[in-house]
């Protein structure tokens, strides 16, 4: 059992860095605080991991049927990787690292199975083009809305509050339901773990990430983008976690941040094209494209020169 360590560690740095993606942009606007955020994202998650994480279990856990020893050192690839990206307040997709490491292991085993590959591979292209859809409709549709129904300023700041802590919650449950798979699937194909055992043990470990060192990748997610306001905070986590919650039901996991970033920017072309940073968006676009080369590489090298 003492493999599972490495999963811990992917878990602990999957909480820190995507735990941004549920809160960061109502901490952006003043409207959570840093710490109600982290506590409420990881009680949510937490039962989000339990209630529907062995949903997503297969297509990881299929897609690697690697060795106990190697599923160890994939984890611990991705987790490496990941815990890098947070220090560099780079918002990264856990699945993204993962798969990648599985990729790197698989090159090196007889025994892996990539012919469910190419399912991953679509939902990461259409995960963020999803959110952004979401964001941009919900923006349309429920400021319509709110503009003819709520008239006082005070009772839509209440709603904008209420309502970001209650998409925030959803988004927090989306996130451990989807995600948990990227963090324990592995040991689920190695034969370690069972699915529901995956679950919880992942879930406390993405929790623990997101209550010891989240608050970097969340002032990114929340500032660094575009600028919001509380109605746009609300819509962004809103598409995001129905993002997350549409693939678990198809039993893929996807990237929190990817979904978070569409639908920031779904929400920033409703206003001006022109508020949405460029460069921010570049660095991001770096940190997905060396997520998955990093997290294979590192597992190829240490399979390589470990075992």
């Amino acid at each position: 059992m003492w493999k599972t360590l490495s999963g811990v560690f992917l878990g602990w740095s999957l909480g820190a860095n995507d735990s941004a993606n549920i809160f960061g942009t109502g901490y952006a606007t003043g409207i959570v605080k840093y710490r109600t955020a982290i506590w409420l994202t990881a009680i949510f998650l937490m039962i989000g991991a339990v209630l529907e994480g062995p949903k997503c279990m297969d297509v990881v856990g299929d897609l690697s049927r690697l060795t106990a020893t190697d599923a160890f050192y994939c984890a611990l690839a991705g987790a490496i990787t990941m815990t890098a990206l947070t220090i560099l307040a780079i918002p990264a997709s856990c699945s993204q690292a993962i798969i990648g490491a599985v990729i790197g292991a698989g090159i090196l085993s007889s025994t892996a199975d990539f012919s469910k590959l190419y399912k991953i591979v679509a939902c990461w292209v259409f995960t963020p083009i999803c959110a952004l859809v979401l964001a941009y409709l919900l923006h349309r549709v429920l400021g319509w809305i709110i503009n003819k129904t709520v008239i006082s300023l005070a009772k839509r700041s209440l709603l904008y509050s209420g309502g970001i802590i209650l998409a925030g919650c959803y988004g927090a449950y989306s996130l451990g339901a989807n995600n948990v798979a990227n963090v324990t699937g592995i040991y689920v194909g190695s034969g370690i773990l069972s699915a529901e055992a995956a679950a919880v043990l992942g879930g406390l470990s993405i929790a623990l990430g997101v209550l010891t060192y989240s608050r970097k990748v969340m002032e990114t997610v929340g500032k660094g983008i575009v600028p919001l306001d509380p109605f746009s905070a609300l819509v962004a986590v809103l598409a995001e976690a129905l993002s997350l919650h549409l693939f678990t039901q198809i039993g893929v996991p996807i990237s929190s941040s990817q979904a978070i970033v569409g639908a920031v920017v779904g929400v920033g072309l409703v206003g001006d094209v022109q508020t949405v940073s460029v460069k921010m968006l570049g660095r991001i676009g770096i940190g997905w494209i060396m997520t998955p080369v990093s997290g294979g590489i590192l597992a190829y090298l240490f399979i390589r020169i470990m075992t």
